[in-house]
């Protein structure tokens, strides 16, 4: 094999290597990435044209609105509320007192990311609606009236982060799988809550959610991976100026 190959097959092996500190992990979060900023691009560019998934945002709207009904309304006011940015206020802080108790060092680097992932996330979500500056859906009688713009979805994108990382943490942290999908199920189910809530309160159209999905899960890759990277970093140096 020549030496091009050689360094090619060790480059390939390195990145694949799970407890590598440049292995697997940031392998799997550039990737995730990649196919977010992908995905993200598409429905961006479907909204443009009011085509591909565009297309039935509003027949979704006006059929969410047309069937509205207690006690569906009171629980998407619930989610809905929940992840507004008094909700997410409350939401950061409690995770934040969990993981500072946690075991260290890691407990910190969980933390790292929770303050990186949910406010950093929540302001790039604001940069992006001054970008595509969207209106929002209008109905003759509507139940939520704002003046902001709609793509993507704020209080979507902020619950994708929060319940994200929370599921990350529960998937990463060991113990039974059963328990740990369960718990990744709990937190999917809670972001499908709240971008359905967004919809049927007339909020937003389908499109809008599907894009803050996309766009939570893409950032939130960046920071998880960001974060264990920074970890394996200084764990691998303090074994080396332990052998040194």
């Amino acid at each position: 094999m020549s030496k091009p190959a050689t360094k090619l097959m060790r480059f390939v092996e390195a990145r694949l290597t799970p407890g590598d500190e440049f292995g697997l992990h940031l392998t799997a979060g550039a990737a995730l990435m990649m196919a977010a900023v992908a995905v993200f691009a598409e429905v961006a560019e479907d909204v443009a044209e009011n085509d591909g998934v565009a297309a039935f945002d509003r027949h979704v709207s006006d059929w969410m609105h047309a069937h509205a009904q207690e006690p569906y309304t009171s629980l998407m006011w619930l989610f809905t509320h929940l992840h507004s940015v008094a909700g997410m206020v409350v939401l950061v802080l409690l995770a934040g007192v969990f993981f500072w108790r946690r075991p260290q060092p890691h407990g910190r680097y969980w933390l790292l990311a929770l303050a990186l992932s949910v406010p950093g996330g929540m302001l790039l979500n604001v940069a992006l609606k001054h970008i595509f500056q969207r209106a929002r859906p209008v109905f003759e009688e509507p139940m939520l009236t704002l003046a902001t713009y709609s793509f993507p979805s704020g209080h979507t994108v902020a619950a994708t982060l929060f319940w994200g990382l929370m599921a990350s943490y529960a998937v990463m942290g060991g113990g039974r799988w059963r328990v740990r999908c369960a718990l990744a199920g709990a937190a999917t189910l809670m972001v499908l809550l709240t971008g359905v809530s967004r919809i049927y309160l007339g909020a937003h159209y389908p499109s809008d959610v599907l894009a803050a999905m996309v766009e939570g899960c893409g950032w939130l890759a960046v920071c998880i991976t960001g974060c264990s990277t920074l970890r394996r970093r200084r764990a691998a140096q303090a074994a080396r100026l332990q052998t040194s």
